[in-house]
């Protein structure tokens, strides 16, 4: 059924998991995915809460949805957004971004739960260095694909007929999939890749029952049935296929190894902007990063 199968390392970042199964040495994207992350559920206790604090990214996008809880976004753009379930942060670092990503004051003051995902889109040939962007598409605008027993939101690209207003720098399909137990959705061929993730609940892909949380990532051009085997919640990714590598160096996504280390340097000697309304911390550059690199 499956080309690939990745199953997720586990990071803990203090107050919850996050299952990492983007970048692995088996596959490093699916379309311009390169960077796939499925964190939580998980729980604050009154006054705690995530704080990522300031981090540069370049030639990359990032795409956070989540399932619970809300995250306060600043760029250094001069953006602030707060995402709660069912919206989208599309953040395009291009150039060269800073961005942090905390827990609200009100989620802090009354304890609150957080789930949900993030991913990594690397920007396509000849638009790795185009001007940073920032982007927050609401939950009311991503199309809900419906019939029932099913309720596929959209978050980017063209599904069932439904297209999203997200921006794509390269064509990319990404969407949310709620289904109740015994209910099933095909899962079309058109898109040169593609891969689905059980993020809750479990499910079966043409008989194959998913590992919750595994990265399937399905043959090319053949289409295929997804089916509930409990509550299920399923997410869809994939896109265009690059034909040309990208290296991954800690948040640093590029077609070049010299531009990666050209920000590496930037980042050491603070030349990236700031984030106006949290500038005054930041996430050192590791001597040796966590997240698999491919230099």
């Amino acid at each position: 059924m499956s080309t690939t199968v990745i199953t997720p390392s586990t990071h803990d970042i203090g107050a919850f998991d996050v299952r990492r199964t983007l970048p692995n040495k088996a596959r490093t994207m699916v379309g311009p995915f390169i960077f796939v992350d499925q964190f939580g559920p998980a729980h604050f206790d009154i006054g705690q809460g995530m704080d990522v604090r300031p981090h540069p990214h370049i030639n990359l996008s990032t795409l956070t949805y989540l399932f619970e809880g809300a995250i306060d976004h600043r760029d250094s753009l001069g953006t602030f957004a707060t995402i709660r379930p069912g919206a989208c942060n599309l953040m395009t670092a291009g150039r060269g971004i800073v961005h942090s990503e905390r827990t609200p004051k009100a989620e802090r003051a009354t304890g609150s739960g957080i789930s949900g995902m993030q991913t990594w889109l690397a920007l396509p040939d000849g638009k790795e260095e185009i001007d940073p962007a920032f982007e927050h598409v609401a939950a009311g605008d991503l199309p809900l694909v419906e019939d029932g027993h099913v309720s596929a939101r959209v978050i980017m690209g063209s599904l069932w007929g439904a297209t999203a207003p997200t921006t794509q720098h390269s064509a990319t399909i990404y969407a949310d999939i709620v289904m109740n137990a015994g209910a099933t959705l095909p899962i079309d061929a058109e898109a040169d890749e593609r891969a689905v993730l059980v993020a809750l609940g479990d499910a079966s892909l043409d008989g194959e029952v998913l590992e919750r949380y595994s990265l399937y990532i399905l043959k090319p051009g053949q289409a295929m049935t997804l089916r509930a085997e409990s509550d299920a919640r399923v997410m869809l990714l994939g896109g265009e296929a690059f034909t040309t590598p990208r290296h991954v160096w800690w948040n640093f996504v590029s077609s070049s190894r010299d531009r990666i280390n050209e920000a590496k340097q930037e980042w050491k000697d603070r030349k990236f902007p700031l984030v106006p309304g949290d500038s005054e911390e930041f996430i050192p550059i590791p001597e040796v990063p966590k997240t698999v690199s491919y230099p």
